[in-house]
């Protein structure tokens, strides 16, 4: 009995991906019977949507970005000149007066840098958007895989540093709501519904954050043995609970802040007034 042994070259001109020789020649491009497509569009469209409305808040939110006493994580922090006065939140003029544009532009190139490298994040836009692959047991479109080797998805590799930008920032939106225990003159022991919008958006932006595959490795990674460090390994076993819910809370914490800002936006351009608790 002999063996015939094509070379790599005439192997690659056989067939690429799911077509190489050595795998099952199947002529449907998937045996899949469910509506696999379906997450992909749904997602896709999720996307798009929080996309399309932060870019236009970004860029045209500014006069409508407090409602005293909230600040919309938008506009938080401020890093340039141009941002409303009076906040009482985090107000760092680093970029001066000559920035023209809006401050939103500045800050948000954290959160978005963050999401944008995001583990979860990158699975969801590489199938809904480049069918990078469409989904399981589905054959990928394109002829070559070449993953994130190369230039610009190379870059995806500096999502640990994202996360430590992530850190601080989720530290100010937390004073934000803080401050959202006030009136709308800044006297404290208030509470409105906006302050329970502030607080549920901060804490699935501090969940979303523990939930990263980041958080998880700098926690208990690179230990050898867990029973040498008892404080990291508990740790650990909380994070790694998160992370098993890093899907719902990337898409809860994502809307979470769409929302809060949709919700000072609201105030601001007077749609209606934040009915008061206390």
């Amino acid at each position: 009995m002999t063996t015939e042994t094509r070379p790599p070259e005439a192997a690659q001109k056989a067939g690429r991906g799911v077509h190489s020789p050595g795998r099952a020649q199947i002529t449907e491009r998937h045996l899949r019977r469910d509506r696999w497509w379906l997450p992909q569009v749904l997602t896709a469209a999720g996307l798009l949507l929080f996309i399309g409305y932060s870019t236009w808040r970004a860029f045209f939110g500014l006069s409508t970005s407090y409602a005293p006493p909230y600040i919309s994580p938008f506009y938080s922090p401020c890093l340039a000149a141009n941002c409303k006065a009076g906040t009482g939140g985090v107000d760092w003029a680093l970029f001066g007066g000559w920035w023209r544009l809006s401050p939103a532009l500045i800050v948000l190139i954290f959160p978005l840098g963050f999401r944008l490298t995001c583990y979860y994040y990158r699975k969801a836009y590489y199938r809904s958007f480049w069918s990078s692959p469409p989904a399981c047991a589905v054959a990928e479109p394109h002829a070559k895989y070449t993953g994130e080797t190369r230039f610009p998805l190379i870059l995806q590799n500096i999502h640990r540093y994202f996360f430590y930008f992530a850190i601080p920032v989720a530290g100010i939106l937390t004073w934000d709501a803080i401050l959202a225990f006030r009136d709308p003159h800044g006297r404290w022991g208030h509470m409105g519904l906006g302050t329970l919008v502030m607080l549920v958006n901060i804490v699935l932006i501090w969940a979303y954050t523990a939930s990263c595959h980041s958080c998880r490795h700098i926690v208990g990674g690179r230990l050898r043995h867990f029973s040498k460090h008892p404080v990291r390994y508990r740790m650990w076993t909380w994070v790694s609970k998160l992370n098993a819910r890093h899907m719902q809370l990337a898409w809860a914490s994502l809307f979470s802040v769409g929302l809060t800002d949709l919700y000072v936006y609201l105030l601001a351009s007077g749609a209606f007034s934040d009915p008061r608790f206390f």
